[in-house]
């Protein structure tokens, strides 16, 4: 929630910092603002509430002073509400003094009576307000703005990334981090900051995360991190592996579209270079430890939102296939209700992000009863995985649109891949059919390819349905979840009730719900394999239809006992069960896409809805 970029150096920064926020808004669009230190050493601000075009419009009509040292803000509000006085930077120290923040003060409320029994005045609700006058109140007894932003970060309790800069001190960017992320773009003769690397990917690969607890003094030529206590610290240096143009719409009308006709490639990153000669090569798990996938009696994944049914989904072949008792968890539900958890357990924490606060909170909580993380994350440098044990990443490519769709099959590819080194450690598959598995496995990008192809019905169809006030969806077995993450895509971005169902709990409640003319998606299970689901689902459709229910179906190519019942059939390819869910899911992200544009809304930045949640 919120993005924060910094710059520093010999080049003008508007535009650097309002690129650099265009990239983030993805991150917060309530507002947006910018504060920049002009060549004779004074402090210029600019703020507006709404969308980053709101201010971009404002400052071409009424231009601003430039400068070579600047931040910028786009907020998702948490204190107060999206409004020109709550928007970033705050001023104090009589406007010498610019803060932006991206998280939560929990004690802001005892800080701020503080405050105001000195006679300080707020002009916004906001809890981040209160730094900027405490950095500032430290500041004029100081004199240096490191000293004071330090007496000042270790008395704030929450989650918390801040920057500052004051007009005395032209070309230093001070900055900390709690329980939020924080990165730092090196360049030659100049440096960024950011809350992700998006911030500034066009200007450079070199990045370092800051650690947490930790606190930067940012300058043109140098940078300097410390623990609040001003300890000499060192932040985690990495590159960044995509360019700018990643994450560039490149032609698409929204960048949902354009991540959904990604799918087949986050796929195809995930699993490349990871199997070889029929048996998958995970050196990402070595951190582990030999042998540690013969040891542990069960594995627990944590995860939020879709992250959640993707690790529901992924969970029915990790068990299979690895005969490892596996459960799956909301990460903000999971450490309060005190679970068992030891050094006998696996957590596998799947956040896109790497920085959501619940699933963080989860895997600090298991490390400290002594249990192994493993994080699945789609985002280099970022928290989680730099606090868990061993890391897989999905490489899927920079996520924008709010609601998640690539990074979804991401991390049902990667769990996979987990599945299979754990079977082949623990001897629970034999080589063939590992081999057999893993030759099916590389066939699923091209078939995700073919579903896309079948883009403009689904279009028809969402406009057809465009003033539908609710729809359901159905599935067994690993289409369960499917069915619970199409209604999820539709609720984010099309605002319209949906829900989903185990096809076997319908007649124990849900059926109630069908009336004539309620859609309802069915997700059907290949009729080839030898199983009773194929004509459960079959008996499921049956009985909404005969209720009236239009039948939605999602099923295998030429399944002759689906296409005469239901009222409008988005086939896939023949795949082996296990696959199915990657190609069930594509026609929901497309008909929720659809849908949502049907009515206009905008699909990227849905209601309410930030990217990365970075707070409890």
């Amino acid at each position: 929630m919120c993005g924060i970029v910094g710059y520093v150096g010999d080049r003008p920064s508007q535009q650097i910092l309002l690129n650099g926020l265009r990239r983030l808004e993805y991150r917060g669009y309530d507002s947006a603002g910018i504060a920049v230190i002009d060549a004779e050493g004074a402090l210029h601000e600019r703020k507006r509430a709404g969308k980053l075009q709101t201010l971009v419009d404002d400052l071409a009509a009424h231009p601003m002073a430039d400068g070579t040292t600047g931040i910028g803000h786009t907020r998702w509000a948490t204190h107060g509400a999206p409004t020109d006085a709550n928007a970033h930077p705050h001023l104090a120290d009589n406007g010498r003094l610019a803060l932006i923040h991206n998280g939560i003060i929990e004690n802001f409320t005892e800080l701020k009576d503080e405050l105001l029994a000195e006679g300080v005045e707020f002009r916004s609700e906001t809890d981040s307000e209160v730094a900027a006058h405490l950095i500032a109140r430290e500041y004029r007894r100081v004199g240096d703005l490191e000293a004071a932003f330090r007496a000042v970060v270790g008395r704030l309790d929450g989650a918390f990334t801040l920057l500052a800069i004051h007009a005395d001190q032209p070309g230093v960017i001070v900055g900390a981090r709690l329980n939020s992320p924080l990165v730092i773009g090196l360049g030659e003769g100049e440096n960024f900051l950011g809350s992700d690397v998006a911030a500034f990917v066009e200007h450079t690969h070199s990045a370092i995360a800051v650690g947490q607890a930790q606190m930067v003094v940012v300058r043109a030529d140098s940078i300097e991190i410390t623990t609040f206590d001003g300890e000499p610290a060192e932040g985690e240096p990495f590159e960044v592996t995509w360019d700018a143009a990643a994450a560039e719409k490149g032609g698409w009308p929204s960048f949902m579209a354009k991540e959904i006709s990604e799918d087949p490639e986050a796929i195809e990153n995930t699993i490349r270079g990871r199997f070889h000669e029929g048996r998958v090569t995970l050196p990402d798990l070595d951190a582990l430890g030999e042998g540690y996938f013969r040891e542990i009696d069960r594995i627990i994944i944590v995860a939020c939102g879709t992250a959640y049914y993707s690790g529901q989904t992924a969970a029915y072949m990790l068990e299979k296939w690895s005969r490892i008792p596996v459960q799956v968890e909301l990460a903000h539900e999971f450490r309060y209700r005190d679970p068992v958890v030891d050094e006998r357990c696996l957590i596998v924490s799947l956040s896109q992000s790497g920085e959501t606060m619940d699933t963080l909170m989860a895997v600090r909580f298991a490390r400290e009863r002594g249990a192994k993380t493993l994080s699945i994350c789609n985002t280099q440098g970022a928290t989680i995985p730099r606090e868990s044990d061993a890391v897989v990443y999905t490489h899927a490519g920079p996520e924008v649109a709010v609601a998640s769709t690539k990074a979804f099959v991401a991390q049902i590819a990667a769990i996979y891949l987990l599945a299979l080194h754990a079977a082949q450690a623990r001897q629970t598959l034999t080589d063939a059919e590992v081999a057999h598995i893993l030759a099916e496995f590389e066939t699923i990008p091209d078939k995700v390819r073919e579903v896309l192809q079948h883009h403009d019905r689904i279009r028809e169809l969402a406009n057809w349905m465009a003033d539908t006030r609710s729809v359901l969806y159905l599935g067994r077995n690993t289409g369960f979840p499917i069915a619970l993450e199409g209604a999820l895509k539709l609720k984010e971005i099309a605002y319209i009730h949906a829900e989903g169902f185990a096809a076997g709990e319908l007649k124990h409640g849900p059926i109630a719900l069908i009336e004539p003319g309620q859609p309802v998606f069915v997700l059907v299970p290949s009729p080839r394999y030898d199983d009773t689901l194929h004509p459960k689902i079959v008996s499921n459709i049956q009985e909404i239809r005969a209720r009236g229910a239009r039948v939605l179906a999602v099923a295998e190519v030429s399944d002759a006992a689906v296409l005469p019942i239901a009222d409008e059939v988005f086939t896939v390819p023949p795949t082996d069960p296990a696959f199915e869910p990657l190609l069930h899911v594509v026609p929901l992200q497309i008909f929720a896409l659809e849908l949502s544009t049907a009515k206009g809304l905008d699909v990227d930045q849905p209601r309410n809805l930030a990217k990365s949640v970075t707070v409890e």
